[in-house]
């Protein structure tokens, strides 16, 4: 099953630029392919936002290799620690993002 976040910047086209990256570098860590997608911008009250779907079995894969670093974070919910394992990796990345799941 996919996960779908709601991705929020003030600097649009330098911090999806970073996430693409950023993604391509992940994928290539865990062994996936054309596991994230991007939707379409929409700006309001000087933020851009868009969403970000990544694919379950991606998903899967990045937990699965960072298992002991997901263990430090605290949450009882799975989603929740990915969420927020994505905004640190992103944030090393120069990626000032902030991501908010998108429930189905």
């Amino acid at each position: 099953m996919s996960i779908t976040f709601e991705v929020s910047t003030k600097n649009f086209t330098d911090d999806k630029l970073a996430m693409k990256i950023a993604m391509s570098q992940m994928e290539t860590l865990v062994g996936g392919a054309n596991g994230y997608a991007f939707s379409e911008p929409y700006d309001k009250f000087g933020w851009t936002f868009f969403k970000m779907a990544i694919k379950g079995d991606l998903q899967d894969a990045i937990e699965r290799k960072f298992a002991d670093m997901f263990a430090k974070y605290r949450g009882n919910n799975p989603d929740e620690k990915f969420t927020d394992f994505l905004t640190d990796y992103f944030g090393s990345k120069g990626c000032l993002v902030k991501l908010k799941i998108v429930k189905p």
